[in-house]
């Protein structure tokens, strides 16, 4: 039997899930890039997005931070609407490495293998995927066109996290350059690897995730906008 749950269930969770969470003050700031280090530790929100697009929030959901490798999945997803999931499964693959996430040791270990988008060198691989093929600037307002249409609204990139990004990703840089070697990339190595850095970069609210899985999860329709942002059949292979 399937319960409906209705906004005002909705709204008690998250408010108690708030109350619950809000005192935590253990762990520490990603350091790996220096912007990191530097976002204000105390902000938490937590923000839920219903069918009807009604958004329901509590703390600081307004606040625009680093979207990172949340970006893996609506990459992964647009080279879905393009070419198809089963061009993305063959091209990348949907396997888990067992390897950190940035790992380059999976690549040297699975050179003729399938990896998956949401690893950076699937991610990056994903990229190199979006059409048209060698267009820098086309190819990333693809990106941040669907973004922006699976959350709503406009989302922009924070420069001094690209910044800070770019002049540090070395790691992903030789990620990049051995897909090229294995030939599992399938653009410029360093066209490519700007696309993933610019779309880690974008700042996203707690909000606009919300609306985003809500349109993910919702069949590729926006609950907000009401408009269709992917194919349909698409929802339960980028949710699986």
């Amino acid at each position: 039997m399937i319960r409906k749950i209705d906004a005002n269930t909705v709204r008690e969770a998250v408010e108690e899930a708030y109350r619950h969470c809000k005192e935590e003050s253990g762990g520490r700031n990603a350091d790996y890039i220096p912007y990191l280090a530097g976002v204000p530790a105390h902000l938490f929100g937590i923000a839920a997005c219903l069918p009807d697009g009604s958004v329901i929030t509590a703390g600081d959901t307004e606040y625009a931070f680093g979207i990172e490798s949340v970006s893996k999945v609506p990459t992964a997803l647009l080279a879905m609407e393009q070419y198809g999931a089963g061009q993305l499964l063959h091209k990348i693959g949907a396997d888990a490495t067992g390897l950190p996430f940035n790992s380059i040791m999976a690549i040297l270990l699975e050179r003729d293998h399938p990896s998956t988008p949401l690893v950076n060198a699937g991610a990056i691989a994903a990229c190199s995927m979006i059409r048209p093929t060698g267009d820098a600037d086309a190819k990333w307002a693809a990106i941040l066109g669907f973004i922006g249409e699976l959350a709503g609204s406009e989302v922009e990139v924070i420069d001094e996290l690209y910044r800070s990004e770019s002049a540090t990703n070395f790691n992903n840089r030789s990620i990049a350059w051995l897909l090229r070697n294995y030939g599992r990339i399938y653009d410029d190595p360093e066209l490519s690897l700007d696309l993933y850095t610019r779309q880690c970069s974008l700042g996203v609210t707690a909000r606009q995730l919300a609306v985003a899985a809500a349109t993910i999860a919702g069949g590729g329709v926006n609950p907000t906008t009401r408009r269709r942002v992917f194919k349909a059949e698409l929802s339960p292979k980028i949710t699986a």
